[in-house]
């Protein structure tokens, strides 16, 4: 692993598990505060919308200034946010307020806030990864390691989340601003990104269309997927047994069979989406597997995304990592957004219509997959990291 890649990557980390272990939270603290579901449905809604809008915005701004400020700016707006989120808890729980204003609050801190800055996270990881390293196969392999990283975070949040609320909902609450503000003194104190390469190559982002179209359809297949396990398998412990095995497919196929398999980014992408149709295949048919077909279908969709995110890293100078750094984790947060929505609607015609709208995004990737994208990385001076 690149050094440069190793704060953020450590970052990413810890903000994400802290994200993952807030949104544990969030179920038992509504009832407290008084919520009702749709504004609990909201409050995630927000939170989407503000990664997905702030993304390319953060993007702009690392091409711009370099990854140490955008990774501070990113960090202290998310403190600023669970800080907030922790006082509204804190106050609304104390029956000092009413809990529409409880709602509002936490709307604008854990939703809005806390989102946006938290987007600026892999968007800064992604950046690092396509600069600090030479050639496919290494940029590749660091890219993969970004994915593993989000995921390894949908395992330890809820893990460590359920742990701490044994002994009261607040220990998350006021751990989670505690944490975030460790990672930010730590980057403060040792992170030093190297000197910004001047390449004067082109880009060739119109080639990159049909890998967005992956990465956007492959993650929109899994979002709609997800929901319709929700429904589908409502026995005790069958939904956490199906999202763990999502979760875990994901970090085996980013953290460990991507950098083992050295695959192009066009190879995963064509197989990772024809995996991940097999595995809906599998979910339609034999429901009673769900947990091992969630396992095939979250690494394909692995494989399938981070040869999305490669092909986008190499198909542009180091000059505009940036931005496609931004627009690559946008094209995730669309999905977080759209997905469940999408899939509520389809599943009110039928519980297997989610998951055969999965399979047939799932089939027009690999169809996408099929078109030639940029084949060779923009010739680039050597590794090479943002500016300060």
């Amino acid at each position: 692993m690149p050094r440069t890649l190793s704060l953020p990557l450590i970052a990413l980390l810890v903000v994400q598990s802290v994200h993952q272990m807030l949104t544990l939270l969030l179920g038992p603290a509504s009832i407290d505060l008084g919520l009702s579901a749709s504004q609990l449905g909201l409050v995630f809604a927000v939170s989407s919308v503000a990664i997905t809008l702030a993304a390319p915005l953060w993007g702009l701004l690392l091409d711009a200034a370099g990854p140490r400020p955008v990774l501070v700016a990113g960090l202290g707006l998310g403190l600023f946010g669970l800080v907030g989120h922790a006082a509204a808890v804190t106050v609304a729980a104390g029956e000092t307020s009413a809990p529409e204003l409880a709602f509002v609050f936490l709307l604008v801190f854990r939703g809005f806030l806390f989102g946006a800055g938290l987007a600026a996270l892999p968007v800064v990881a992604l950046a690092v990864a396509g600069t600090s390293v030479s050639g496919v196969t290494a940029c590749t392999t660091a890219v993969g390691l970004v994915g593993a990283a989000q995921g390894l975070a949908s395992l330890l949040g809820p893990f460590v989340g359920g742990a701490l609320v044994v002994a009261s909902l607040q220990v998350p609450l006021y751990l989670a601003p505690v944490l975030v503000l460790l990672v930010m003194v730590l980057v403060l104190a040792t992170y030093k990104p190297g000197d910004r390469p001047h390449d004067v190559a082109p880009s060739r982002s119109w080639e990159l269309l049909p890998a967005f179209g992956v990465g956007l359809l492959a993650n929109l297949s899994l979002g709609l997927v997800q929901v319709a396990a929700l429904h589908r398998d409502a026995e005790p412990g069958a939904v956490e047994g199906v999202m763990l095995a999502g979760a875990a497919g994901l970090v085996l196929a980013q953290g460990l069979l991507v950098p083992l398999l050295k695959w192009s980014p066009a190879r995963l992408m064509k197989a990772g989406a024809s995996i991940a149709l097999a595995g809906y295949a599998v979910v339609a048919a034999v429901p009673s597997l769900m947990a091992l077909a969630f396992l095939v279908v979250s690494i394909g969709v692995g494989f399938a995304i981070t040869g999305f995110a490669a092909t986008a890293s190499l198909g542009v100078a180091p000059r505009h990592q940036g931005i496609v750094a931004g627009l690559v984790t946008m094209t995730s947060g669309l999905t977080f957004v759209a997905g469940p929505v999408l899939s509520t609607v389809l599943h009110e015609v039928g519980p297997v219509v989610p998951v055969i709208a999965a399979g047939a995004a799932a089939a027009l990737a690999v169809v996408l997959s099929l078109l030639p994208v940029a084949a060779s990385p923009v010739p680039r001076p050597g590794p090479a990291d943002l500016p300060h």
